[in-house]
């Protein structure tokens, strides 16, 4: 019964459907290649003066088993987890707001309001340039968001799409 009140309706939008580019997973995978070198370096370092200087064996077998763990963990780091995370990233750009998601454990499905929008950006690192990727920054009062690894063609289309849609004077290249 409707007697003038208005109900809100329970509709359920679709996913976003744009997706960030696939070389995004060649990138993080690069990415997570270096850190997981970088973390596995102390032990591997330590491990080997064990042996130099003949610290007591269960030493040894504490640092060979921590960088076991690494190695694994480094597999699992830089080749599932940025294919996982390249399948969740999506966004969509309306009228009214920029939607975003993306997580793989947890899970983050942000709308960024337009009329709060006051600042749109591109930024491209030597890495991302090898790659031809740029990513896009959206700043509000509240913070920043970002849409990562988009082709270098398609980042200032939707640079200027936004700022255009958010009223603002971007005009930066």
């Amino acid at each position: 019964m409707n007697d003038g009140i208005h109900e809100e309706e329970n509709v359920t939008r679709p996913a976003p459907s744009q997706r960030i580019s696939e070389d995004a997973l060649t990138v993080w995978r690069f990415k997570g290649m270096i850190e997981m070198a970088v973390v596995s370096f102390i032990p591997f370092a330590l491990l080997v003066l064990a042996f130099w200087f003949g610290w007591p064996e269960w030493v040894r077998w504490a640092l060979g088993a921590i960088l076991g763990f690494l190695v694994f963990f480094s597999a699992w780091y830089a080749w599932v987890l940025p294919k996982w995370q390249w399948q969740r990233w999506r966004y969509e750009v309306y009228e009214t707001e920029v939607e975003l998601q993306y997580g793989v454990i947890i899970s983050k499905h942000v709308l960024i309001p337009m009329v709060r929008i006051q600042h749109v950006d591109t930024a491209q690192g030597p890495i991302y340039k090898r790659y031809g990727l740029s990513t896009v920054t959206i700043s509000t009062a509240a913070g920043m968001h970002e849409i990562p690894a988009l082709k270098e063609e398609t980042a200032p289309e939707l640079r200027n799409r936004i700022a255009f849609l958010a009223g603002t004077d971007d005009d930066d290249e």
